[in-house]
C-alpha cells in the first residue's frame, strides 16, 4: 500500500535529483614537488580565506571560499555535488562573463570573488595567492576534457544546474510581495537560524554568517556586488545546497521566500574602485 508518507518521500527525492547532479570527485593524489605544494596552499586558502597569511588582508568579512564552494564527501572545498562545485571548472576557461562583459581567465574569475563575496580587495594576477587558488581549482579538473564556455564562467556541471534555475527563480521573485518576505522570515527561523543564527551572525568556526556586522562594526558576509546578493542567483544556489546535506528538499516557493528575507537584511555596498589594489586601478 502506498501511503501519503511514501509519496512525500518520493516527491522529495525527485526534487533533490532535479536540482543536484553528481559532480565528480577530487583526484586521488596531489601532484608531486612544488606543484603539489602550491595545490595544497590553494586548498588551505579556500578553507581558511579570512585567516590565511596570503589572503587575510584581502578579505573584508568573516567568510571562507568553502562557505559557497562546499566540501564534498572527501572533505575538500569545491567537491560537493550542488551548484558551485569546482569539479570541471578549470576546463571551462577562458570563459565569457556577462557581468564583467569580457572573456575571463580562471584567475580573473576567482580573484573577482574577493571583491564581491569576500567584500575585500582583488588579488593581483600571478601573485602567490592568485596562482595557488587557480592551481587547486585546476587540480580538481584533472582528466576532464577542455570545453571553453561561451555562455558563462561555469563548468559543464554547473551549466546544467545554474542558468535554468536562475531563470526559474527570476520569474518567481518578480511576483514577490510582503507576504513572501514574512513567510521567508518564518522559514529562516525554522530551517536556517539554528546554523546561521537568528540575526544572520553564523556560528564561528562552524557555520558562516549571512548578513550584518559584529560588535566591532565589521561586516560579516557578502556585499551587494556578490552573486549571492541577487535573489534569483542566491535562490538557485540555496535550493541546490541547503539545508546542509539536504539540498533539493525545499520547494521553489520556500526557497524564493527565504532568500527574499535573507537578502533584505543589511550588508555592505559594492564599490568597484574601492575593491581594487593600486596596481589594478
Amino acid at each position: 500500500e502506498i501511503t501519503m508518507k511514501t509519496l512525500t518521500k518520493i516527491g522529495l527525492i525527485s526534487l533533490a535529483c532535479a536540482v543536484t547532479l553528481f559532480a565528480g570527485s577530487a583526484p586521488k593524489a596531489y601532484p608531486e614537488g612544488e606543484l603539489g605544494k602550491l595545490v595544497k596552499t590553494g586548498e588551505d586558502i579556500l578553507n581558511n580565506t579570512d585567516t590565511h597569511p596570503l589572503t587575510k588582508d584581502l578579505v573584508g568579512n568573516k567568510l571562507q571560499c568553502k562557505n559557497c564552494h562546499l566540501q564534498g564527501a572527501d572533505g575538500k572545498p569545491g567537491t560537493a555535488d550542488g551548484i558551485s562545485s569546482f569539479i570541471g571548472t578549470a576546463a571551462a576557461f577562458p570563459a565569457w562573463s556577462k557581468r564583467e562583459k569580457t572573456v575571463q581567465t580562471l584567475q580573473n574569475r576567482s580573484n573577482n570573488c574577493f571583491m564581491r563575496s569576500m567584500n575585500g580587495k582583488r588579488p593581483i594576477i600571478d601573485t602567490d595567492a592568485s596562482v595557488a587558488i587557480a592551481a587547486y581549482i585546476t587540480w580538481l579538473s584533472e582528466g576532464i576534457p577542455m570545453k571553453m564556455n561561451h555562455k558563462g564562467p561555469w563548468s559543464e556541471h554547473n551549466t546544467k544546474l545554474y542558468p535554468k534555475n536562475v531563470k526559474k527563480f527570476n520569474a518567481i521573485q518578480k511576483k514577490a510581495t510582503h507576504a513572501n518576505y514574512v513567510n521567508g522570515e518564518k522559514i529562516y527561523a525554522s530551517k536556517c537560524a539554528s546554523c546561521h543564527g537568528a540575526n544572520g551572525e553564523g556560528i564561528t568556526g562552524a557555520f558562516p554568517p549571512l548578513w550584518g556586522k559584529n560588535n566591532k562594526g565589521e561586516w560579516l558576509a557578502y556585499n551587494t556586488g556578490a552573486g549571492m546578493s541577487k535573489i534569483d542567483k542566491a535562490a538557485a544556489w540555496v535550493q541546490s545546497n541547503m539545508p546542509l546535506h539536504q539540498g533539493g528538499t525545499m520547494s521553489d516557493q520556500e526557497t524564493a521566500d527565504v532568500v527574499l528575507y535573507m537578502n533584505a537584511q543589511e550588508r555592505a555596498d559594492f564599490d568597484l574602485q574601492k575593491m581594487l589594489l593600486p596596481e589594478d586601478k
